[in-house]
């Protein structure tokens, strides 16, 4: 099994490298050097924030009654851009399931996954706090991996504010 592990690996590997399009998407989501690598991280960053205070506005009561239509459509947009986001870092990496699986492939995954539960199943609508999760990946965009610490305390006052 490892064996054929190792040479899935090595082909996805090779493939990213015969498919220009792939390098280059890879280089602009993973990287950081290029213009366009830096732009997107901006973006991200800018996305992800406004995402966060989307769900804190939501937790206050008097702007939910007021807004709510609002923010669940901005949920399900912020969800979208996520989604393709996550699809594409899947698409470009060498190895898919090295990604899909490493903690900030994780992160990814059950940052979009509540919004999905809540819709298919109304009583998860308990588990959209858990969207908070988001801003966990600024730390990977700044390579700040060094304070998840920090990360922790911030989602714990995120889920007491909730």
């Amino acid at each position: 099994m490892a064996k054929s592990e190792a040479g899935k690996n090595s082909l996805d590997q090779d493939s990213l490298k015969q498919d220009p399009f792939r390098q280059k998407l890879y280089q602009v989501i993973f990287g950081y050097e290029s213009k366009a690598g830096r732009l997107f991280d901006l973006v991200l960053i800018f996305t992800i924030f406004a995402s966060v205070v989307a769900v804190m506005l939501d937790s206050v009561a008097s702007i939910n009654t007021r807004f709510h239509d609002q923010l669940y459509l901005l949920e399900w947009v912020f969800t979208v851009l996520f989604t393709v986001e996550y699809l594409l870092r899947l698409y470009c990496t060498p190895s898919t399931r090295g990604y899909a699986f490493s903690f900030y492939g994780l992160i990814d995954l059950f940052s979009i996954l509540p919004t999905y539960i809540a819709f298919l199943w109304p009583g998860g609508v308990y588990l959209i706090v858990i969207r908070s999760l988001r801003v966990l990946r600024v730390f990977r965009i700044l390579k700040l991996a060094r304070y998840v610490g920090e990360a922790n305390m911030l989602f714990n006052a995120l889920l007491n504010a909730r």
